[in-house]
């Protein structure tokens, strides 16, 4: 196996465990063991654990960024952007359940909060379409006049649901549904 071909097992490995077992109960050890390789290996490629789950959220928001905003155009009504982001958002997390669940990890540990955070405030670079979207939806007076991060419960959180009713077979989402769904994210923060 090349190199990077062993920090791409590694990579997948992580991802794999910890949305089984989550961070506490993915320890190095059992990431080597499933990726094949020999625990000293992955700290070749990775400082600690602290920095191999932080890399390992920066390369999901990597492949995830490019394909939500694929086709989105801000100069469209608000409505318009948020059915495409959110629309594309769902998708890409049925398409993609590994990054699903490692997301839905990180997002309920102290190592998303602080990301979240820094998100909501405008502290972090990267990808702020969708608080630009709110912001602008509420300069626009098009969606409520609620802080941002209620907006983003009202928006987000029942497609985080549905897409994780999805993967666990609760649901089979087809393209009916997923309009509906995210309509009726829309009709939560629209005013």
């Amino acid at each position: 196996m090349s190199k990077p071909d062993k920090r791409e097992e590694i990579v997948r490995a992580a991802l794999e465990m910890i949305a089984e077992h989550g961070f506490h109960g993915a320890p190095m050890a059992m990431i080597a063991e499933r990726a094949g390789v020999g625990a000293g290996t992955i700290y070749r490629y990775f400082e600690n654990k602290d920095v191999m789950i932080t890399e390992l959220y920066q390369n999901v928001e990597d492949r995830s960024y490019p394909l939500i905003q694929q086709g989105y155009m801000p100069e469209k009504p608000i409505r318009e952007r948020f059915l495409h982001l959110c629309t594309a958002l769902l998708h890409y997390f049925i398409e993609n359940p590994l990054d699903f669940r490692f997301l839905e990890q990180f997002f309920n540990s102290p190592y998303g909060v602080e990301h979240r955070r820094d998100k909501l405030m405008g502290n972090k670079g990267g990808c702020d379409v969708f608080r630009e979207l709110f912001e602008d939806g509420i300069s626009q007076q098009v969606m409520k006049d609620l802080p941002l991060v209620i907006l983003f419960d009202l928006a987000f959180g029942p497609i985080l649901a549905v897409a994780r009713d999805h993967i666990l077979g609760f649901i089979a989402l087809d393209e009916v549904l997923i309009t509906w769904t995210v309509e009726a994210c829309w009709d939560g923060v629209r005013r």
